[in-house]
């Protein structure tokens, strides 16, 4: 791993560390407002300026973050379509003049502006958090498999303690199983409904049409 990404992970590291120690230093964790947790904490000690910033620098963080997921999303759809795995037709249609995937690309902006218009902030994060932590859970479990039914292949990057005793990843499991838990019954069927309707579209039309799976069943003939 480089070391200007190792040192930017390790000062984001420090600097969330820090800010939680503070806010939970000046406010009690239960009374935490999961919404604006900053923002209120200030105007509880009657710091409005400082509200202020944090409020510009959360809106003009929040835009940025929005648009780079947006812009990936729909590259992910991109990818996905040339596989096979979705449409071609409507999810790898690119735009005559700006070659963008800009189908997809609307897609995503209009289901991410309704699901953020009519579904509440505290239950956006939660989805997100619980549909991320499984995607960890899933990328910890994935490791121990390909060192096992795959070993001589080339890991540019290897992570420690994982074979022959799979230590980091059962932590890794463990740990963001627990999180996901802890995130209550409603998201683990949010997660659950959105899985199952993914596990349709892929039996029902991406298994059969996936350029991998196609290569897969040829090299076994």
């Amino acid at each position: 791993m480089p070391i200007g990404m190792i040192l930017s992970l390790s000062i984001c590291t420090v600097l969330y560390i820090a800010i939680a120690a503070v806010l939970t230093g000046m406010i009690p964790w239960p009374s935490i407002n999961i919404e604006a947790p900053l923002v209120r904490a200030f105007l509880e000690y009657k710091v409005g300026w400082a509200a202020d910033v944090v409020t510009i620098g959360s809106i003009a963080g929040l835009t940025s973050v929005m648009l780079v997921m947006l812009l990936g999303q729909s590259r992910v759809l991109y990818a996905m379509a040339r596989d096979g795995l979705l449409p071609q037709s409507f999810f790898g249609d690119i735009h005559p003049r700006f070659r963008t995937p800009w189908k997809a690309t609307i897609l995503a902006g209009i289901l991410a502006a309704i699901v953020g218009s009519v579904t509440p902030i505290d239950d956006i994060s939660k989805m997100v958090n619980i549909g991320t932590l499984f995607a960890f859970v899933i990328v910890c479990i994935a490791v121990v498999m390909l060192r096992r039914s795959d070993p001589g292949r080339e890991r540019p990057f290897r992570a420690p303690l994982v074979w022959p005793v799979p230590v980091v990843p059962a932590l890794g499991v463990l740990f963001n199983g627990y999180m996901m838990y802890k995130l209550g019954t409603a998201n683990w069927i949010r997660l659950v409904v959105w899985l199952l309707i993914g596990l349709v579209v892929y039996f029902g039309f991406s298994r059969k049409h996936s350029r991998v799976q196609q290569r897969l069943q040829n090299a076994r003939i």
